[in-house]
């Protein structure tokens, strides 16, 4: 599998970003008028027809698959490896990416799923011969895609699984884009439910099931947790298609109440406003939009490779200054900030940096390749005229 697996965390109409609330916003549109959905054709709060109890449970084929090929008796690092064996080893069931969210047993079934649903499937699984796992979201960079008529911000989630004397082992169906230097959170149960319900709203909305979506979104307010932001700020963007405006406001604001940082809600009333011809309101949010943004480390670092290959090394370094501030492990800041250093002929700052990527970075392979490209751009600029 070649493919990120990402949990979709908001659905963005306009600009992405994010920004602090604005005090003075206010609505008298409710939470419960916003969850009971009359205006998008709801008539009772009827129930998710997934409930979160399902979402862990282990299937007959599940509990047949363990008692096949994990041996119950022995010590959580051999039932681990055992376990990561049988599911993907040579001989493995195989699995297949794709973007539907699903439950574990149905992910076994189909052997297919999102990130989500893997790592879904692997914590019933662990669990199942009693190991400690847990879900763990990935602070991974920004990632943006288009489904179909919506822009969709991607986050990444695995698996945490504790080992006691053994250590926490990370199991991520994606290794190859998971690096040691993203931080991480463990979440609760509660909080990967909401991440659950709240993708299968979204995929629900995709799909023009509005219904389907408001049923999602309220299992994930209701059944997940309830101070999760992304169901409110999906929510807006659900009444936000179906052109009822106030509404989609009150639930982008419900959503800065959950999380006053949420990035794609404060970044949807600025389309929001817009459209309603209120340009002061956008004006000041789309301030604290781009003040936010640009305290996004990865962004600034995007920021400062495109400053570096324009020749700008002065910009470039600024930039990466504030991407070290904001995140001081990854080696990839300092060795760019290396060959700035490097291309303005400041040799000295260049070892300094590139001695310091070498250091932060978790591999002697990678600490080789900056060893070699340094000397071989150090030769290129001698040579430059």
């Amino acid at each position: 599998m070649s493919r990120r697996f990402n949990v979709v965390a908001a659905v963005v109409v306009f600009v992405a970003g994010g920004a602090n609330a604005v005090a003075w916003a206010q609505t008298t549109i409710t939470r419960n008028e916003l969850l009971g959905g009359r205006l998008l054709g709801a008539t009772t709060k009827s129930a998710s027809p997934i409930d979160s109890d399902s979402v862990l449970a282990l299937s007959p084929e599940m509990r047949s698959f363990l008692k096949q090929n994990v041996n119950g008796g022995a010590t959580d690092v051999f039932k681990l490896q055992q376990l990561i064996d049988a599911i993907m080893g040579k001989t493995s069931f195989g699995l297949e990416y794709d973007e539907n969210t699903r439950i574990a047993g149905e992910t076994f079934r189909l052997q297919t799923g999102n990130c989500l649903s893997f790592s879904a499937m692997f914590v019933s699984l662990a669990r199942g011969v009693g190991l400690r796992a847990d879900f763990q979201v990935v602070d991974i960079p920004p990632d943006w895609s288009m489904r179909k008529d919506v822009f969709v911000l991607n986050r990444h989630v695995n698996v945490s699984v504790y080992l006691g004397a053994g250590g926490t082992h990370v199991v991520d169906f994606n290794i190859s884009d998971f690096k040691t230097t993203y931080d991480v959170e463990i979440v609760s149960d509660k909080r990967a439910f909401a991440h659950f319900f709240n993708n299968l709203g979204v995929e629900r909305m995709q799909d023009g099931d509005t219904l389907g979506a408001l049923s999602f979104f309220r299992s994930a307010i209701f059944d997940g947790d309830g101070d999760f932001s992304p169901p409110w700020t999906n929510l807006g963007t659900l009444y936000r298609r179906g052109g009822h405006l106030r509404h989609a406001e009150a639930a982008y604001l419900q959503a800065l109440k959950a999380d006053k940082r949420d990035a794609v809600a404060m970044s949807n009333l600025v389309g929001l406003y817009d459209h309603m011809g209120d340009p002061e309101k956008a004006a000041i949010y789309q301030k604290r939009v781009d003040e936010h943004r640009m305290q996004n480390p990865y962004l600034r670092f995007s920021l400062a490779r495109e400053a570096f290959f324009d020749r700008d090394y002065d910009t470039a370094i600024e930039h990466l200054k504030h991407a070290i501030k904001q995140h001081k492990n990854d080696d990839e800041f300092y060795f760019l900030l290396g060959l700035c250093h490097l291309m303005r002929g400041d040799e000295k700052e260049a070892h300094r940096w590139t001695r310091k990527a070498e250091v932060v970075a978790k591999s002697d392979e990678k600490r080789s390749r900056y060893s070699t490209k340094i000397e071989t751009l150090r030769a290129a600029s001698e040579k430059v005229d």
